[in-house]
């Protein structure tokens, strides 16, 4: 799958970490931290996607066109790009956040960066929270999520014909997503979230149930660290039919026709991961964008990157730069 010349991407759509994955004591920074050079920039691709895929080399160069000299990191799940795909839709994502927490700490420059900056396109925005909550060593400026499942899926997707991987996974999903061998290998299964099994999956949910604190024990490390950011940006497609439902990129609870926004639910009256402290103090970001899921324009995302990437010394929330480029450049 791969992004058009106008930039349109298909990126579609638990225990604790071990002790080990902890996060560290940071220390704040201080002048010699400070210059011009831009933040390197996390990005972890979604459902059906790989980290080689050409698309996701053009965002990258597009994040670098607009800050120049910006290191960008694909999370891979295997340097392979066929078995980096595979692994979107068959893996413990558990597992995949720990991966990716030790890749990036052991890496040669993001391990000595002072900051990193993230974007989640689709799954990989739930995925690189995951990674804010259970370690965030080097720890997240900003994160930037597009079409994220943050409060889970209550159906599934559909897939190709030619697409044997998504509609092998997706069979045994819409068998019983509670099984444990489900919740441990199935990617998708690991954040479904319907109400009428709620129980279930408080139960037996692998990760989301997790990281969004919803069982009885609170992770303090969860909110602590998520309330760290400077900025979270979370976007929703105006018309997206791929994500069920659409709202959950917003953290919005959707029951039938009822819809409950972030700031009326529990999880942010009693701040279970930080959400209401970071709103407080201006860094929690309701963003929408035009079409399905996905459908991303280079005018939005130049404005984004210019927005809340770059340099650390950038003010935290300041005005978009004019900068665009056209489609022919990408």
């Amino acid at each position: 799958m791969a992004i058009s010349k106008q930039l349109k991407l298909l990126l579609t759509s638990g225990s604790l970490i071990a002790a080990a994955l902890a996060s560290p004591v940071q220390k704040p920074l201080n002048d010699d931290d400070i210059d011009d050079t831009p933040l390197p920039l996390v990005i972890w691709h979604g459902l059906g996607d790989s980290y080689s895929a050409a698309g996701l080399r053009e965002v990258g160069a597009l994040a670098d066109a607009i800050n120049p000299g910006t290191l960008v990191y694909f999370v891979r799940m295997d340097d392979d790009g066929s078995r980096d795909r595979s692994a979107t839709f068959l893996g413990n994502v558990t597992e995949q956040v720990a991966k990716a927490c030790a890749d990036i700490a052991a890496h040669p420059i993001l391990s000595t960066a002072p900051a990193i900056d993230a974007l989640g396109f689709s799954q990989g925005g739930q995925f690189l929270r995951g990674y804010i909550e259970r370690c965030n060593n080097p720890p997240v400026r900003n994160l930037v999520t597009f079409g994220s499942q943050h409060n889970g899926i209550s159906a599934f997707r559909d897939c190709p014909w030619s697409d044997w991987v998504c509609r092998g996974a997706m069979a045994l999903l819409k068998g019983n997503a509670w099984t444990q061998f489900v919740q441990s290998r199935l990617v998708p299964a690991q954040y479904y979230r319907n109400l009428d099994e709620y129980e279930q999956y408080l139960e037996h949910s692998n990760f989301l149930a997790d990281i969004n604190n919803e069982r009885m024990f609170k992770n303090r490390t969860y909110r602590e660290n998520l309330a760290k950011l400077e900025n979270l940006v979370l976007y929703m497609f105006e018309d997206d039919t791929t994500v069920v439902p659409k709202e959950t990129a917003w953290f919005e609870e959707v029951n039938g026709t009822e819809i409950t926004p972030l700031r009326a639910r529990k999880m942010y009256s009693e701040d279970w991961i930080g959400l209401r402290e970071l709103d407080r103090k201006g860094g929690l970001h309701f963003r929408t964008a035009p079409g399905d899921h996905m459908q991303l324009t280079d005018q939005l995302l130049n404005e984004t990157f210019a927005e809340f990437f770059g340099p650390i010394k950038k003010a935290k929330k300041s005005a978009p730069r004019p900068i665009m480029l056209g489609a022919g450049d990408l």
